[in-house]
């Protein structure tokens, strides 16, 4: 569906693009099949109490009551009427989750979650760069898919090929990765967000000089040059669940949280709470104690469950272009198909919404079953067609593919 005009003056368009760019905001809404759907970003995924609670609230009285932490560690509320936009826009303002309407949808910053075992507390970065961002009018013309990732060095966030990575080394050094190379370059630490800044700025300059079309830095492969310093293979592997070094880590089922249970997350999480791109939250200040409760409340809160790297689409009912209930679909083959393996994503059409990084199961609907194939690099095995009675052993089967 298209989405609803901005909600603000224009910004500055960059030449030659084909289409506009659909992605949807705290201020442009999307029209979806149950209602308007609004995206907040959160850069860094940092929230404080006071935010996530404005947050729940306006999922309550605006939408359908919950709220669906997203693969980029931003929240998504749906089922809003579609002229809510401006008392959404004013609860969000007061309490600092929109400090610039003309550049809400550009600030798409993904921060490893620590709260400890990297190089650095990349944090200030993500702060950093956020302000910088919206400070810059250039900016503004961004797609909102372009992605800033900042990887305190244990290649968590890293493995998410974003536009801009930043990884933090020891002794304060910093490496730039653009897009999917597999080398970087060092940059002084201190120098670190306006150099990635730069590299921003250069995408939207050529893009208006040129008149290209292109969201993502990988589209313009003469601006990718190559780095001097070879990076290993990033794991991407999130948080461990339950007590963490400083805190509490813990997920949702397909990143999806009731009012109720986003409350309890608050009311644990005793400070800031930091949402990660895997759909979970890490919580530093909340004490260990905690745990009974947020899994009495439906959290994940251990690992090695069915659901571990398992996500979904919204799907029916939604999603209008979905051909199946893909939710439900997955829970139920998920409780029969065991754990362990690779990452397994369920689409309800060829867009794949959500999608992991790297290599993943791919569960696509085909309106008489799922077809499920081995996507992403180096992908291996034919697709295999299977009515939804046989998608637990085909999902099984392709999560346990290694060649």
């Amino acid at each position: 569906m298209p989405p609803t005009p901005d909600a603000t003056a224009p910004h500055p368009a960059v030449s030659g693009r084909g289409r506009e760019d659909a992605c949807p905001g705290a201020l442009r809404l999307h029209t979806a099949a149950d209602g308007a759907l609004a995206r907040v970003r959160l850069p860094g995924g940092l929230l404080t109490e006071d935010q996530a609670l404005a947050l729940a609230g306006a999922a309550e009285s605006l939408g359908d009551g919950h709220l669906e932490i997203t693969s980029r560690g931003n929240v998504q509320l749906r089922g809003l009427a579609s002229e809510c936009g401006a008392e959404l826009g004013g609860r969000l303002r007061a309490v600092g989750l929109l400090p610039s309407d003309t550049h809400e949808r550009v600030r798409n910053i993904v921060a490893s979650p620590g709260p400890a075992g990297g190089f650095a507390d990349v944090r200030a970065w993500a702060r950093e760069l956020d302000a910088k961002l919206c400070a810059s009018p250039w900016a503004a013309a961004l797609s909102g898919k372009f992605l800033f990732a900042l990887d305190d060095g244990r290649g968590d966030v890293a493995a998410l090929n974003a536009d801009v990575t930043l990884i933090a080394g020891p002794d304060g050094s910093a490496l730039l990765r653009l897009a999917r190379a597999d080398t970087a370059r060092p940059v002084p630490a201190e120098r670190a967000v306006d150099t990635a800044l730069a590299v921003a700025r250069d995408f939207v300059a050529v893009l208006r000089a040129t008149g290209r079309e292109a969201w993502h830095l990988r589209d313009v492969p003469d601006l990718v040059p190559p780095g001097s310093v070879k990076l290993p293979a990033f794991a991407g592997t999130p948080p461990p669940l339950g007590a963490v070094p400083g805190g509490l880590s813990v997920a949702l089922r397909f990143g999806s949280a009731s009012g109720a249970q986003w409350r309890a997350l608050v009311d644990a999480a005793e400070g800031e709470l930091r949402l990660t791109p895997w759909r979970g939250a890490v919580l530093p200040a909340a004490a260990p104690g905690r745990l009974a409760g947020l899994a009495a409340a439906g959290f994940r809160t251990a690992p090695g469950a069915a659901w571990e790297r398992a996500t979904a689409c919204t799907g029916l009912p939604g999603c209008g272009s979905s051909r199946a209930d893909v939710r439900a679909d997955a829970a139920r083959a998920l409780e029969a198909a065991g754990t362990g393996g690779l990452p397994v994503h369920w689409s309800g059409c060829e867009r794949r919404c959500g999608h992991p990084a790297g290599r993943w199961v791919d569960v696509l609907a085909t309106g008489q079953g799922y077809r499920v194939t081995v996507n992403g690099p180096a992908a291996a095995g034919a697709a295999v067609d299977v009515t939804n009675e046989e998608t637990a052993e085909a999902v099984a089967e392709a999560r346990r593919t290694t060649k």
